[in-house]
Formats: structure tokens, sequence, C-alpha cells
């Protein structure tokens, strides 16, 4: 596979060739990609800023389920690149890099989007990995579970909600949510998948009827593509690690260096590591 050679089975790459793609290859979701490794939202903030969103983390778990913290500064190891069930590790691995795409804000506003972060990234940056639900769309497919933007090469929808997040420090911001358009007789199976993985969102935070969540259109997403939905589908929500992105529209933080929406770090960590009986 050549940097410019989109991979045909995205599915079946170990976390450090999806990683190595990334770092000189075209964006992509990466939904669906590195089928058995769990996948991370990011955010990075200065050191003056982390133990408000640690401690907004811990007050708003569903949305925001930390995986890991790294040190001031600190750009690799740990679950990125510290080796997986495969056997692995991956020196090259760079949180700054290795994601498809980054969104660089100043002040609340976005003012960069780019492939590769460092040139934004200083010494006191604290990096945060937060659990994605990508993680349990494997064991979905694996129950039978359609994930439609998969089959459909799209990216989720994501929504912002009516649902205020619970505060901390100078954060403050609404809850964002995924959707996934589930056949009706399969949504129980969905919830008691997703369910075992609360460290990645775990399950639903609601079921059916958008307006609940302040949705007003859902071929309309905040963020993503426009849903994939059939006949007898229900729409299934999510909380979403994109929500400290609106935390950091609401609360304009001086810098933060987060993911693409949908466009994850993919990690060595095993999703089964995540999964509960």
């Amino acid at each position: 596979m050549t940097a410019v050679d989109y991979p045909t089975d995205p599915a079946s790459l170990s976390p450090a060739e999806a990683r190595a793609f990334f770092r000189s290859g075209p964006p992509a979701p990466t939904s669906g990609w590195c089928t058995g490794f769990a996948q991370a939202n990011l955010i990075a903030l200065p050191r003056e800023q982390a133990f408000d969103f640690l401690l907004f983390a811990q007050r708003n778990p569903k949305p925001c389920p930390v995986l890991e913290v790294l040190e001031p500064g600190q750009f690799r190891g740990g679950i990125l690149g510290g080796g997986g069930a495969r056997g692995e590790s991956d020196p090259l691995a760079d949180v700054r890099t290795d994601a498809p795409g980054y969104r660089v804000w100043r002040g609340g506003e976005l003012v960069a989007e780019t492939p590769d972060a460092r040139e934004f990234w200083s010494e006191d940056m604290v990096a945060f990995l937060i659990g994605c639900s990508f993680t349990f769309e494997h064991p979905l497919l694996a129950a039978g579970v359609p994930v439609r933007h998969i089959a459909a090469g799209r990216n989720v929808p994501m929504y912002r909600t009516n649902r205020a997040c619970r505060p901390a420090g100078g954060f403050r911001g609404e809850l964002v949510v995924s959707m996934r358009a589930i056949p009706a007789d399969q949504v129980a199976d969905a919830v008691r998948i997703s369910s075992r993985f609360p460290s990645v969102h775990g399950a639903p935070v609601h079921v059916g009827e958008p307006g609940a969540l302040g949705i007003a259109d859902l071929a309309q997403p905040d963020f993503g593509d426009p849903p994939v939905i059939a006949d007898g589908d229900v729409p299934v929500f999510w909380a979403c690690g994109v929500t400290p992105q609106a935390m950091v529209m609401a609360s304009a933080p001086p810098l933060a260096i987060t993911h693409s929406p949908g466009m994850m770090l993919i990690t060595d960590a095993p999703d089964s590591e995540y999964q509960v009986p």
C-alpha cells in the first residue's frame, strides 16, 4: 500500500497500518476500520485548562469517557502505539499526526482544519483520549445489526441537542449525539450490545423521536454526513465524543486541538478490553 492508495479493506488493517496511512494518505472517516481495536476521540488543551476538562469529563461520563490522559507535551505512548493484541508496538504513533484530520480552535473559533497538528502543538498541551462508539460497531455488525453509514461509505451523522452537560470550572456546553438507524426488531440487540461497552459511550441516550433531543431535521446533521434510513428503521442516539467540541465552542478556551468529527485515532487497545460481561 503506497501513500496514495486507498485501502481496499480497511477493516482488516492493523492499527499501525491505519495510522501510517493517515500520516500521508487522504483523510477518511474511520468507522469500520481495524476490526477488533478501539478508536478514540481527541481533545488537547493547555495545561492550565486540563484539570477543568478532566472534571468536566468526570461529570459527563456518557459523552466524555476518558480512556487515557497523556503528560503535558507528550504525544506518544499508552494505548496509541503501545502494543496491542497482535503484539505490535509502533514507535511512530503520534496523536498529532495519526488521526485523518484535526481541528484547531482559538477562543472558541475554528481557525484551522489540518491533517497534521504539529505546528499548533506546544510543550504544555495535555492530550485526552476519549472513548468512541465506532468501537462497538464491529460487534454490532458481527451480531447482524446493520450499520448503515459503513455500508454507504459515509461518516456517521452527529447532532447537537437541547441537553446541557454538567459544567465544570470554565467549561460548559450541550450534549452531542451520534445516530444510527436500526431496524425496529433489532433495536433491543443494539441496546444490549452497546451497553456492554460503557467506556466507549455504552447504551443509547435516546431511542425514537428526534424532537425530544431538540433535533429538528435528521437530514441536516451538525457534523458528519446525512443519515441512511431504510423503511422500518428507528433512529437510535448515542452520546458522542464530539461533545468536547461543542464545549469548546461554548466555553472559548484560548487554544484547543481536536480530531475532525468522525476521523478518529485508532488505538492498539483491543475493543474487548472495554467490554463488560
